[in-house]
């Protein structure tokens, strides 16, 4: 039976278990035309790495970026617009909006590649990128087929199928010439033997696809044709899909067995939910349209975060006596009367300063810039000031609908105070106590009579809303100074001053063509206990917006040496149980020593943690930022990476057999069953005859890192010690 009869069978076994195929070779030994053929046939996805690299080439010499400049081209791989799909039917390459497809086989290019896919930093670069896109394959449940240098090696180690496609110099010559110039003479020989045995002399220096590495099976090329070399590689296929069935129905029989044990041990209704699957995972999404904008403002201490957390009915803004407390824009979701809105809180406005309360009324100005409608709170006990007369003229030139509220009317003798703010020419004056509640409904449903439906400034977000990411750090590590950069402006208020962020502040910011929320947060101080007054509420307020984020940017300051408040930090995310990437900031302040230094701590302090991806980077220069969501995304997707019942049991059993746990007082606990109860982050649920040496559960819990990855998220393991039934 020929492997084109077998196809019905293994596509549906492909369907059902998934397959991924890593094919390596040297230049003319057939491994893309082989590749591709295979995804083809199988419907699965395909992926040509080398085209990456000709693609980058492409780029460099267009951009006239040296190809032999290590850092420019390193530079260019982070940050090329590469488009490439996965259907081996369509294999068209873009840069941008320009199809490459036919420029990157050009001889040109094969003249240069080499340099580029010699750099060791591309190489990082792009087997990242790479690694992605085949585990998103294999995650969805279908399969990717994956061509290129040290593919079976190192981007793909743990493909189903490796295999390693060879021919002779003789044959590959002459594959190549045709391909190139359509007819195998002897000038086209000599050309192509120029470009073909150099590039694979050059490339040879950085990795091995000469010669099988263990595990890898060689298939010889020189004398078959393509339906004869498919055939053998479909032998191949047919004997890893069997095998994988085989593991399959194993598995199911273990999972089997464990489930008749455990029904001789007493479980309690939540255990048997666990057992059969009844759990569900709870996520929020954003709004589907850009919410109304009213902003809230006037000069310091006139009671606007007051009014703020009136409105939520909530302490939400850091409020104080003393003046200059908010210092951002901050945003927060607000609802009344079946209405959803977004509420801002600025800091003080005043005119003639300078330094940080210059920052502060700056993003005043922003606020109103970035608002639907407007409320201006003047101290109805203190009347209009010069400051306020010419903050009248700035909103008036913003052409905003504005409500004028007279704050601190506290009883309806003081109503009096508010009519002397006619005079301002921003219409009747609406007086409320926020601190006490007095008129706050009347202004609230006077601000929903001027407020649009739907915002006219504000940008609507995608119906699966974008993934919130809360920036952490001790003070003053450079987390606003990041998150401007970002943005692309300045969007919150940065100083030297350590402690200038005191709420959090939300941001959507749109990067590589997605958008993401941003949370600024203050600075986690050493020890929240001893802190008093604004920055006791503002450590409160950091631990709740990490705990509304998926994931935690962690910052420390690289250019010092890392303290013990950086670890607890960290730690807070962890035991907050977000993803975690932690960035090195400040980069463009250290030395090789001080690296040498870092990297000491880092494998001292954060012995533990390996598993969080780590970043170099400066938001001052902005220098790697870009490298940024790469590492976002890799946290993320192991955060709600879930390992189905099966697999889990049958990886478990694998563990016990090669390491068992210690007997301890003439008992050895026995792990009966597993599941994961949930993911972000991943739970996991053991249940066993005895209790579990901690040593063990971290054993248990490297080797899961080692098996399924978890990048970036921590992995909470519960233990569930279960009796035997009383007959």
């Amino acid at each position: 039976m020929s492997y084109v009869e077998k196809l019905p069978q293994l596509k549906a076994l492909v369907a059902e278990h998934g397959l991924s195929v890593a094919i390596d070779g040297p230049s003319g030994s057939g491994k893309s035309t082989l590749a591709r053929q295979l995804a083809s046939d199988l419907e699965i996805g395909y992926l040509d790495t080398g085209a990456m690299y000709r693609a980058l080439t492409w780029y460099c010499l267009k951009n006239d970026l040296p190809v032999d400049d290590h850092d420019a081209a390193a530079g260019a791989a982070d940050s090329f617009p590469l488009l490439m799909g996965n259907d081996p039917t369509d294999t068209r390459v873009f840069v941008g909006a320009t199809d490459v497809t036919e420029a990157i086989r050009s001889k040109e290019i094969s003249e240069n590649v080499s340099a580029i896919a010699t750099n060791l930093a591309v190489r990082e670069t792009m087997r990242r990128l790479q690694r992605e896109i085949i585990e998103k394959a294999v995650k969805s449940g279908s399969g990717m087929v994956a061509e290129g240098r040290d593919i079976t090696t190192i981007v793909a180690p743990d493909a189903d199928l490796r295999i390693l496609v060879t021919a002779s110099e003789e044959a590959r010559l002459a594959r190549r010439a045709a391909q190139q110039t359509g007819e195998i003479t002897e000038a086209a020989l000599a050309d192509t033997k120029k470009q073909v045995l150099e590039r694979d002399a050059k490339d040879s220096t950085v990795v091995n696809f000469t010669s099988a590495a263990s595990g890898v099976v060689e298939v010889d090329t020189s004398s078959q044709t393509v339906t004869e070399t498919m055939e053998v590689i479909y032998q191949l296929v047919a004997q890893t899909l069997a095998a994988k069935e085989t593991a399959a129905q194993a598995a199911d029989a273990r999972t089997r067995t464990m489930r008749n044990a455990l029904a001789e041990y007493d479980l309690t209704a939540e255990d048997e939910a666990l057992l059969s699957g009844d759990y569900s995972e709870l996520g929020e999404t954003e709004p589907e349209t850009a919410l109304p904008v009213l902003a809230i403002v006037g000069r310091p201490n006139v009671g606007k975060s007051t009014l703020v957390n009136r409105i939520l009915e909530r302490r939400a803004a850091v409020v104080q006596d003393t003046p200059g407390v908010t210092r951002d824009r901050v945003s927060y979701p607000a609802h009344w009367a079946g209405r959803d809105f977004t509420l801002v809180d600025t800091g003080g406005w005043e005119t003639d300063v300078k330094g940080l309360d210059k920052s502060v009324a700056d993003q005043a100005e922003l606020a109103i810039e970035m608002a639907d409608a407007v409320i201006f709170v003047i101290d109805a006990t203190v009347g209009a000031t010069k400051t306020d007369e010419q903050l009248v003229r700035v909103l008036r030139r913003s052409k905003k609908p504005i409500l004028l509220v007279a704050n601190k009317v506290d009883s309806i003798n003081q109503e009096a105070d508010a009519a002397y703010l006619w005079g301002l020419g921003l219409g009747e004056p609406i007086p409320v106590s926020a601190l006490h509640g007095r008129g706050a409904g009347d202004l609230l449903d006077r601000a929903m009579e001027i407020l649009p439906l739907e915002s006219a400034v504000a940008e609507p977000l995608p119906k699966d809303g974008p993934r919130r990411i809360a920036l952490i750090g001790r003070p003053n590590v450079g987390k606003s100074s990041l998150l401007n950069k970002l943005a692309g402006s300045e969007r919150v208020v940065v100083n030297d001053l350590a402690g200038t962020t005191r709420d959090p502040v939300d941001e959507l910011i749109e990067i590589e063509g997605r958008p993401w929320w941003f949370v600024d947060t203050a600075g986690v101080r050493r020890k929240m206990h001893r802190t008093s007054g604004a920055d006791y509420y503002a450590s409160i307020r950091t631990q709740a917006a990490l705990e509304k984020a998926e994931l935690a940017l962690v910052l420390l300051d690289a250019s010092e040496k890392m303290t013990e408040q950086d670890v607890r930090v960290i730690q807070q995310a962890i035991d907050a149980g977000r993803a975690v990437v932690i960035v090195n900031n400040k980069w463009d302040l250290v030395d090789e020593d001080r690296q040498a230094q870092l990297r000491a701590e880092h494998e001292r302090e954060l012995k533990q943690i390996q598993w969080a991806p780590r970043i170099n980077l400066s938001a001052k220069t902005g220098w790697h930022t870009n490298r940024l969501v790469r590492a976002i995304d890799e946290a993320l997707n192991g955060w709600q990476t879930r390992i189905s019942t099966g697999r889990l049991n049958s990886f478990l059993g694998e563990l016990v057999a090669a390491k068992p746990h210690p007997v301890r007082g003439g008992k050895q606990p026995r792990i009966l069953f597993a599941t994961q109860a949930s993911t972000k982050p991943p739970r996991f649920v053991i249940f066993t005859t005895g209790f579990l040496d901690p040593a063990y559960r971290r054993y248990i819990e490297r080797r899961l890192r080692e098996e399924f990855g978890f990048q970036g998220t921590p992995i909470q393991i519960s233990v569930r010690v279960r009796e035997k039934r009383r007959k």
